[in-house]
Formats: C-alpha cells, structure tokens, sequence
C-alpha cells in the first residue's frame, strides 16, 4: 500500500471527519464490487480490523451494506434483497427506459400506489404532466420528491405510514398494511426481487405482506422489473404473474423468460 505524506503546511482533518470520509469510500468500493472482505478494507485504507468493523456496524445500521462473516456485501440473496445504495446504483438506464414507459399506463384523474422500489421511484418526475393525480406510497424518498412536486402541480399525496425501515427507506409493517388494506386506487406500480417464469418473489416477510396487500388494493396491477431480476427465485411467493396486468421489463429480457410469459398468456411489454 502507498502512503502519501502528509503536507506539514495543510489544515489537520478532524477525526470525525476522517471517519466519514472513510466510510463513504467503503461503500463506493462495496458498491462498485459488489462484496468485500474486512481483511481487504482494512488494508486498504490503512485501519485496523476493529476500525473497519466498527464502520461497518455503522454503514449496516444505515441500510448501506449487510455484514456476513468475515466481510460485507450489497448483492442480493435468496434471503436477503440488495440494500438501498446498491438499488439506487444499479440498472439506473434500464430502470428510467422502465418507469417512462410505465406512465403512458396513467391517465389524468386518476388515483394510482407506488411501492418502494427504485424503479417506480423513477416515475414521479413524470406525473406532474400527467395530472391531477393521487398518488399514494410508503417510499420515504418518494414522499419527499412528491411533497417538492405538489408545490407547484395538481397532484394530492397520500402518505402511508407505519413503522421506518432503514433498510428500504420505507413504512412497513402491521400499520401500515391495515392503511393500504383501507385504500382502494386504480392501479398499482411495484417491482420486487425476483421473477421467475409464473411467479414473483420476496426475500422478506414483512415486504411480502404489504406487497400483498397494495395488490389487493388496486383495479390495475403493472409489475416493473428490469433484466436482471428474471429467471431468479427468493424465498417467498408474492403472487402469481397471472395475477398482474401487465409487466414492464427491458430489452435485456431473457428470450426464455420472454417465450414463457407468452406460452402462459402473460402481458409483458419491453421497454426501448
């Protein structure tokens, strides 16, 4: 490993500061890998072991990475999904082209739910063309960008609450499935984690709940799901894809998959 000296003539970073700043750099080198290992991280950045677990406790609880023995990782599982840093990161083009071609399915007037995923969040910069609208969402961070575009567009939001989950920058749990369980809307727009050729997939039982019931609570069910989360199983059925309307995918689509969806009479569209 290179050390750069330090110039004797420099302001001193306080430590604070230099934990942050050693903090992000891990999660981009997480992020850009996919997975490392704590030996790895600690001599790269010239800590010891105990320090670079301590960061990593710290970026867990923040909903960056998931800690395994012996390292860390931002991939998904059969188990566990990817957290929300390495969503937000991932398939950003795939995802647009995605959620773009979702809104030519919402209609003025209408009363629509959005999930947590990062894919539909790709759709609120589009609805203030499309209003009025009421859109509804447990996405934290969907709540914040349609609270800025109400300002100034006809769009009335519904927040759902319930209980914060970090990890999904989300609402969750018993409440917040009782108040989606009190909604009726004319459609839905969710991804998930995994897709296989008749069923959709979650690795956790709580975001396996809700999804059930925003299911449950919409006249029009759109699923939107880029390539790389087809021919993929979790632990837990969601529904069946003969369940949704339509699913939204992009030009990466396994042909398979594609020909599967056919055979069965289910409604894809591929996003270009």
């Amino acid at each position: 490993m290179v050390t750069v000296p330090a110039d004797p003539g420099a302001p001193s970073v306080p430590r604070e500061r230099k934990t942050e700043i050693r903090k992000r750099l891990i999660t981009e080198a997480v992020l850009e890998s996919g997975s490392a290992t704590a030996q790895d991280l600690a001599t790269r950045f010239g800590v010891s072991i105990v320090t670079i677990h301590r960061d990593l406790d710290e970026l867990e609880r923040r909903g960056v990475v998931r800690k395994f023995h012996g390292g860390v990782t931002a991939q998904p599982s059969g188990i566990f999904e990817s957290q929300m840093s390495y969503r937000l990161a991932t398939m950003a083009t795939e995802k647009t082209a995605i959620a773009t071609a979702a809104l030519q399915y919402v209609q003025p007037g209408m009363s629509i739910l959005l999930d947590d995923s990062t894919t539909v969040l790709r759709m609120i910069d589009g609805l203030p063309d499309l209003a009025p609208l009421h859109v509804a969402t447990t996405f934290v961070a969907g709540l914040r960008h349609l609270s800025e575009l109400a300002h100034d567009h006809d769009l009335t939001v519904i927040g759902i609450g319930g209980r914060y989950d970090v990890a999904h920058d989300s609402f969750v749990g018993v409440q917040t499935n009782q108040q989606v369980r009190g909604i009726h809307v004319d459609a839905v727009f969710m991804s998930t984690a995994a897709v296989s050729a008749t069923d959709m997939y979650h690795q956790e039982e709580q975001i396996v709940a809700l999804k059930r019931e925003m299911l449950n609570s919409a006249s029009k069910r759109y699923l939107l799901v880029d390539h790389t989360k087809l021919n993929r199983l979790a632990l837990l059925k969601i529904a069946s894809l003969s369940e949704l309307d339509l699913i939204i995918t992009d030009a990466a689509a396994d042909p398979d998959v594609l020909a599967a969806w056919s055979t069965a009479g289910i409604e894809y569209l591929i996003a270009r």
